[in-house]
């Protein structure tokens, strides 16, 4: 048996998970790299990463670098002597980092490898309408997401799902598949496969304002399953035209109706109780939405006070 010192890296709360249950499992964490504190909300304040708030309730010891080559950095790795380096949600690593352990340094991605390498894998394998995705451990090479295989852990995508679920779903998945990947390098028994590319590979491209707006012409299944795979987050949007109103709204929660009809493609119909816009083949209801300086709302309570004129769409 190898005795194990990690370091574990990662920021957001999909890392803490896996960080619980590495604790838990009594491995010797010598350290926690994560994000430096950043200024949030209306009065500035810092911001600790999720992963910083549960390793100091631990009393780990926590690094947090503006430069992964400052040379402080470099000797401060060093200096805590580990041999392992497990990488959950943290940045693109330079290779005087991830080359560093005498045991390598590993990845958890959410997604089944090859498919959807880059930042936002949960997000497009429900945008693009998949029916199955899964987490991968891999070592890190020079490459995004390109380095030999561990483990692969499949599950389904639930076809009435957000990306929410499926990040805590995968969340979970994922802190299981690390342990059983350390288990491996404690036992000495890792079999790495190389990731051969596949023809028509899908890319996880990093989200952004353009590929976040709603293409009302597309098919009824992909404005659908855009509409998932974006919530809770960033959502997706499109602009309303009412009257003189004009603004943009985030869509969280819709439902598809199939009905042939000969409205024009994103006008919208709406009463009392539902709010939906004709796309080809159907319609798509809208049961959760934001407006600019709102809250997030359901729809309902919009109708009770907005009125949308028999002209208004989405654009």
């Amino acid at each position: 048996m190898r005795d194990l010192r990690i370091i574990f890296m990662g920021t957001p709360d999909f890392a803490v998970n896996t960080l619980k249950a590495l604790v838990k499992n009594n491995y010797n964490i010598v350290g926690v790299i994560t994000a430096p504190d950043k200024p949030a909300g209306r009065g500035r304040k810092l911001h600790e990463s999720a992963v910083k708030v549960y390793s100091k309730s631990q009393g780990l010891n926590i690094l947090q670098p503006t430069n992964l080559k400052d040379d402080h950095f470099i000797k401060a790795l060093e200096y805590l002597n580990a041999n392992l380096q497990i990488v959950v949600a943290f940045r693109m690593l330079p290779k005087v980092v991830w080359q560093m352990p005498k045991y390598g340094t590993f990845n958890l991605h959410a997604s089944l490898l090859p498919n959807y390498r880059g930042a936002a894998p949960i997000n497009w394998a429900i945008i693009n309408g998949e029916t199955k995705t899964g987490v991968s451990t891999f070592f890190i090479d020079d490459k995004i997401d390109t380095g030999e295989m561990i483990l692969q852990e499949e599950t389904p995508i639930d076809s009435k799902k957000d990306a929410g679920s499926l990040h805590d779903k995968l969340m979970l998945l994922g802190s299981e598949l690390v342990l059983k990947t350390v288990s491996l390098i404690k036992k000495n028994k890792v079999n790495t496969t190389p990731q051969i590319d596949i023809p028509d590979l899908k890319t996880a491209y990093k989200l952004n304002r353009d590929n976040c707006k709603i293409d009302w012409t597309d098919s009824i299944d992909n404005i659908y399953n855009k509409i998932r795979g974006l919530s809770p987050y960033p959502a997706a949007y499109t602009s309303i035209i009412n009257g003189d109103d004009s603004f943009d709204i985030k869509i969280y929660k819709s439902e598809k109706e199939i009905f042939e009809h000969k409205l024009p493609i994103g006008n919208i119909i709406s009463n009392k109780k539902e709010l939906k816009i004709a796309v080809a083949g159907g319609y798509i209801n809208l049961i959760e939405i934001k407006l600019p300086g709102k809250r997030k709302m359901d729809v309902k309570s919009l109708l009770n006070g907005y009125h949308f004129d028999s002209n208004a769409k989405v654009l």
